[in-house]
């Protein structure tokens, strides 16, 4: 059995104002206004000091001197900046993956992730969707047994779904061309070749980098 201790007050507030600027209700620039935050969620103003701290760490939001948080920009920029790193990070994941899997039960959590991407894209679940996308990282964790990767792209993926966002809510049919992608990557880790590893997930991010920079220009 292992345990898990309950996230913290400042982990819910931080989880509950970055789900409010990943679908857009907080805009960037935005002032976060930490009285009102402690108003409206009935919490301390320390712990929400603490949780937009979370926040800052996980580039949600800035944190001006004497002029407090605000939600961070979205610039093509950013984004550009994002992707390059991210999808390094990913290669270095699915390539621990295709070194270290030895029996096909080790990939069984990948082939269920792709089920639930399958069933979240039949209802049309952006948000399901993101997270199931999410998790296929996570269940690459334990093959790269590496901390400070994780700990890396735990604090990115926020980010990263902020930007999913944007791109999926104005063309949803994206989420058959990452399914696709996904099934591309699956080969290529079954069959140990980190050259298509790495073509995969740069093709994917080209792509994904290029979709929400039409985003941000259609905004």
């Amino acid at each position: 059995m292992t345990f898990k201790a309950p996230d913290s007050l400042a982990e819910q507030i931080a989880h509950h104002l970055a789900e409010r600027i990943i679908r857009g209700e907080l805009k960037e620039r935005e002032r976060i206004q930490e009285q009102k935050v402690t108003q409206t969620l009935n919490v301390s103003r320390g712990s929400v000091r603490e949780a937009l701290l979370i926040l800052e760490r996980r580039h949600l939001v800035v944190i001006l001197p004497r002029r407090g948080a605000q939600v961070s920009e979205l610039s093509s920029s950013h984004v550009e900046s994002l992707y390059s790193l991210v999808i390094e990070l990913y290669v270095m994941l699915a390539c621990s993956v295709a070194r270290s899997w030895r029996e096909e039960s080790d990939l069984q959590p990948f082939l269920a992730i792709q089920q639930r991407l399958l069933e979240n894209l039949e209802r049309g679940d952006i948000n399901a969707f993101v997270e199931s996308s999410f998790d296929i990282m996570r269940a690459a964790f334990p093959f790269a047994a590496n901390p400070y990767l994780q700990e890396t792209v735990e604090n990115l993926l926020p980010a990263m779904s902020r930007t999913y966002h944007l791109a999926l809510e104005r063309r949803k049919g994206e989420m058959s061309q990452f399914i696709g992608s996904f099934e591309q990557l699956l080969r290529a880790v079954v069959g140990r070749d980190e050259t298509a590893i790495r073509e995969v997930l740069l093709d994917y991010g080209r792509h994904n980098s290029q979709l929400v920079l039409a985003a941000l220009a259609e905004r």
